[in-house]
């Protein structure tokens, strides 16, 4: 008899990032679906890890991660943020952010748990909370603005409720959280048992001067949060898949026990060669104006085609509304726009469960810009 087998996450398929690229790759299309550089990272970067490797950092580091590294993590949200997380005890490192919120939420989520997301979100939240057995409680962002709506959010507790997940600087809107937003955050999660789960893979990318709301900013938030965060996106090497959790003692020993069993430990001489390199801040310091530029050289050059464009306060992303484009839907139209103009986009609507249509695309500018460029020059047909 030939097994039947039943799926753990029978609605999930290809997700739209594969989807888009290989459209790309079919048409030759300009690729700004994806969000990843098109850019090598710093050498120095390389050479470290190449320097690791060669004097024999190549057998298992300890399952909490490399001890230096976690020390160097501990710095640097000391020095950005003013808050103290012991190195030995609540520092984490892992495969890439995506395994860190995985393990997060197998770690608190018991099956008939509520967790709440902020639609539209990065889609491995839902599925992770349907893997651990509890139920995704999907909460909207205000649509155009992607702002949190507070009076939603409370609307959505419920004594079910184990965990709420959010993402500043936000993928796909590039929306990014204020003080108010944070401060209005712990209030309310003040009186609730409620986890926070802070996805900040994008804290390096904060644009116009503005300073990154880190949840270990708020001793109300730090209390009860796993803060997640990535060396792929800070430091161009998304290929790496190496990320970090900071979280208190508490929560760190629970995220451990899953970690041990789903990953055990990350690569060796990547964590020697990160740890090395963090010695200068430089490099993430320097972040946001380097994208900022980016960011910048693209909104001019889509300024002369008839999209609208939304606010990118921070991450790699542009929005852009496209009512004035087209009248297809956001899908159709980036199938559309793939094929017959050569330029990979992302509809909004692939990251809400309802699919939810509001005629808005993303483009990534963490590309060349000979990249941005062509894509522009393509663009201006619109």
């Amino acid at each position: 008899m030939k097994p039947v087998l039943n799926s753990r996450l029978p609605a999930v398929g290809t997700t739209i990032f594969s989807v888009m690229s290989a459209l790309a790759a079919q048409h030759k299309a300009v690729n700004l679906g994806q969000g990843f550089p098109d850019f090598a990272c710093d050498p120095a970067l390389v050479d470290h890890v190449t320097h690791a490797m060669q004097a024999g950092h190549n057998q298992y580091p300890p399952m909490p991660g490399v001890p230096h590294l976690r020390e160097a993590i501990a710095t640097k949200i000391e020095a950005l943020h003013a808050r103290p997380y012991c190195a030995n005890t609540e520092i984490t490192i892992t495969a890439g952010a995506t395994q860190a919120i995985l393990t997060a939420i197998l770690a608190v989520v018991h099956p008939g748990d509520e967790v709440v997301v902020l639609e539209p979100c990065y889609d491995s939240y839902v599925p992770n909370i349907v893997l651990a057995g509890g139920t995704a409680v999907r909460v909207p962002l205000t649509p155009g603005s992607f702002r949190p709506d507070f009076d939603k959010i409370a609307a959505a507790l419920s004594p079910k409720t184990r965990a709420l997940i959010i993402n500043s600087p936000h993928n796909p809107s590039g929306m990014v959280w204020t003080r108010q937003d944070m401060l209005a955050l712990q209030d309310l999660l003040a009186p609730t048992n409620i986890l926070l789960i802070s996805d900040e893979v994008y804290e390096h990318m904060v644009f116009d001067g503005a300073q990154h709301e880190s949840a270990a900013r708020y001793p109300g938030l730090a209390e009860r949060a796993f803060i997640v965060s990535s060396f792929g996106k800070t430091y161009h090497v998304t290929g790496w898949k190496v990320g970090y959790v900071a979280a208190p003692a508490a929560l760190t020993a629970e995220f451990r026990k899953v970690h041990q069993f789903n990953v055990f430990t990350v690569n060796t001489p990547m964590q020697y060669g990160l740890a090395a390199y963090m010695a200068d801040a430089a490099p993430y310091r320097d972040l946001p104006a380097f994208y900022q530029r980016k960011r910048d050289l693209f909104r001019a050059g889509l300024a002369q085609t008839r999209f609208r464009l939304l606010p990118s306060q921070g991450t790699y992303f542009q929005c852009v509304d496209i009512s004035a484009v087209s009248t297809l839907g956001e899908a159709d139209f980036c199938q559309w726009l793939t094929t017959e103009v050569g330029v990979a986009a992302i509809p909004l609507s692939a990251f809400y469960g309802d699919g939810f249509d509001q005629r808005v695309v993303r483009f990534c500018f963490a590309k060349q810009d000979a990249t941005l460029q062509a894509a522009i020059e393509r663009l201006k047909s619109l």
